[in-house]
């Protein structure tokens, strides 16, 4: 049963309202762990890999594209290698049950036939390991939708929270030697608050998550702070 409050509002679109009134909230948090030196020459460039095979989950596609267009956009933007031209060019040592788990395996790597010049021939200079996912991590609200000779409509609220936490380990392919590592951890609300018509106030924590975490990285291969 809607009840009505004294100032004539339905209890559910006294919820619609504040559902607008609050939006969808999100907060972040940027760090990065600097190892090494870092700095990039003209020509040079750098390969996104996803590197939460190890775990058997894989980062997701579609986050590996956005960094990747985010960091090669604007005047600052770096050349970013195709991962899949990359990984053709190697094969068969980039791919997931061959990569090279840590740096150390590197100068045995780049000593097998072919490895070194293809790199070099690529301008690969960084290869960016992400690692990490979106997940839903609480929820709540209920929501009815129902159809009628009179017409139809939705009625409720219900609310979610999605973290998006991401891991991007820059690996220098000219020492063989791990930079360091830029870390993203963002968490937003989403509400949808609904009399007869839904109202989704959406938080794009994953999309918050890639410019965050591209515009980081930038600032961290250009710098030539020592350690």
């Amino acid at each position: 049963m809607i009840r009505s409050n004294p100032g004539g509002l339905s209890q559910l679109a006294v919820i619609a309202l504040l559902g607008s009134t609050l939006g969808a909230c999100v907060t972040s948090r940027m760090e990065n762990v600097r190892q090494e030196a870092t700095g990039i020459a003209e020509g040079e460039g750098v390969v996104i890999m996803a590197k939460s095979y190890h775990l058997g989950n894989e980062t997701e596609a579609n986050f590996i594209s956005c960094i990747g267009d985010s960091i090669g956009r604007g005047s600052s933007g770096l050349r970013v290698i195709p991962n899949r031209e990359f990984v053709d060019a190697l094969f068969p040592w980039f791919e997931p049950r061959t990569a090279p788990a840590e740096t150390k395996g590197l100068p045995a790597l780049m000593a097998r036939p072919g490895v070194a010049e293809t790199i070099r021939e690529k301008g690969v200079r960084y290869i960016i390991w992400l690692d990490g996912d979106t997940d839903k991590v609480a929820g709540g609200g209920s929501m009815s939708c129902a159809a009628g000779p009179g017409g139809g409509g939705c009625f409720g609220f219900a609310w979610w929270q999605k973290d998006a936490n991401y891991d991007a380990t820059v690996w220098d392919l000219t020492g063989l030697e791990d930079a360091g590592t830029v870390s993203a951890d963002v968490s937003g609300t989403s509400f949808l608050p609904a009399i007869v018509i839904p109202i989704p106030l959406i938080a794009r924590t994953q999309a918050k998550a890639c410019k965050g975490l591209a515009d980081q990285l930038k600032l961290f291969i250009v710098s030539d702070e020592s350690v």
